[in-house]
């Protein structure tokens, strides 16, 4: 029996191919499954998937059959590809892989393109209402943007990936803006403004029509369980992602709705209600007492320290941390020894990927600190310490280890 996941073992994750020749070619090849699907594509540094997550649970909750293509994946490469907030069948995975792998021929194509291609056909296969489409990386040469969208979404620029993406925010902002297409609407996060300039002059020249948040980030007004709540546009929000970043996030993903409830006749009330109930694993998840952060660029780890300043004011946590190479690690430790009472230092645990050792991590605090080369050893080392609260952050890697070590399979497959 042909298994997809070992034929994606096959080709290199971390190997990256930016442009979209490839990526139409096995579109075409696999006959174009894209047409008739509606996608809504994401792209931005930060917030992409809690953002998509938010649009899905909402369209689901209005009565919409939902399609959700994200990366990277936490456990299991099925969950880049979710029907209805579920991950494919193992069965379907691999029956729509191996057509997929025939189709493809003798073309040479990536990870993330065949990844890609395959979701679009998964998607069609299900017939779904709208898919909710975030970017691997950057924006104008991901495989993703093979697509015409009924909308696009930035939801933030940070520097991130600069050798790939450019130094500068607006070098950054353009490459995002690459999503922009001529005619389709954009819709928008919080942005500098010189990111700002950047994607307005882009929406200009491609006629998109601009919608920014219509007010500012509103206040936590309190907390029911793990729901923050507060006032937007008059109505009363039930957030289940909690933190600033994540109300920052909620002002794009209302004005999606805002913008689709009359066009595709949906109840806006009943698809904003839907989100008390959305889950995103690794995005400030409470497991116990260990709360999983995947934030690993300075602006995502700010955010996880506002979330936990206005959730636990004046507690200390223990803080498992790794990173790789190329993410700033001095920068976003700053951050963390405002909320931490000590360090234990590991390795995000991606093989084949350059990572800062925990020695090196350790030479760039003056809190304790202890150096636990082997990941999941590091969560087991976290978990026999009752001092304190614990907090897993610094890679999605790392936090997918951690979910393995703590949690079931099935709370990682389903939101």
């Amino acid at each position: 029996m042909f298994d997809t996941a070992e034929y994606f073992n096959a080709l290199n994750m971390f190997g990256i191919r930016l442009g979209l020749d490839a990526t139409r070619e096995l579109m075409a090849k696999a006959g174009d499954p894209q047409n008739g699907l509606r996608f809504i594509h994401l792209a931005g540094t930060n917030g992409k998937g809690s953002t998509g997550a938010m649009l899905e649970r909402a369209l689901r909750q209005a009565g919409l059959r939902t399609g959700f293509y994200t990366s990277p994946h936490l456990i299991d490469i099925r969950e880049r590809f979710r029907i209805d907030g579920k991950a494919v069948s193992v069965a379907e995975f691999n029956r729509l892989g191996e057509e997929l792998s025939k189709e493809s021929g003798e073309g040479s194509y990536s990870y993330f393109e065949f990844a890609t291609v395959l979701a679009m056909k998964i998607f069609a296969a299900n017939k779904v209402d709208v898919v909710i489409w975030e970017t691997g990386m950057g924006g104008r040469l991901d495989a993703t943007n093979a697509v015409l969208p009924q909308a696009t979404v930035i939801t933030n620029i940070a520097l991130d990936h600069q050798g790939h993406l450019g130094n500068t925010a607006a070098e950054i902002a353009a490459e995002k803006a690459g999503i922009i297409k001529s005619g389709i609407p954009l819709f928008h996060g919080v942005l500098s403004d010189e990111a700002k300039a950047v994607i307005y002059r882009q929406a200009d020249e491609a006629g998109a029509a601009v919608y920014p948040p219509r007010a500012k980030v509103p206040e936590v007004a309190g907390f029911e369980g793990i729901c923050q709540k507060f006032i937007y546009d008059g109505r009363e929000i039930s957030l289940s992602l909690p933190g600033k970043m994540q109300r920052e996030n909620f002002r794009i993903v209302y004005e999606v709705l805002n913008y689709f409830a009359p066009r595709w006749h949906f109840d806006l009330e009943k698809a904003l209600s839907g989100l008390r109930e959305v889950r995103w694993p690794a995005r400030f998840q409470h497991l116990g007492r260990t709360i999983i952060d995947g934030g690993h660029n300075p602006d995502g780890v700010r955010a996880l320290t506002e979330a936990v300043n206005e959730r636990y004011p004046e507690e200390k946590f223990l803080v498992v941390y790794a990173a790789f190479g190329d993410k700033q690690a001095p920068e976003c430790l700053k951050f963390l020894e405002t909320i931490a009472a000590k360090f234990i230092f590991t390795i995000p645990g991606a093989e084949g990927r350059a990572a800062y050792s925990p020695d090196e991590l350790l030479d760039m605090t003056s809190l304790p600190a202890q150096a636990v080369a082997d990941p999941a050893q590091a969560v087991k080392t976290a978990q026999k310490q009752s001092a304190y609260r614990i907090i897993i952050s610094g890679s999605l890697y790392l936090a997918g280890t951690a979910l393995n070590e703590l949690t079931a399979l099935d709370t990682v497959l389903n939101i």
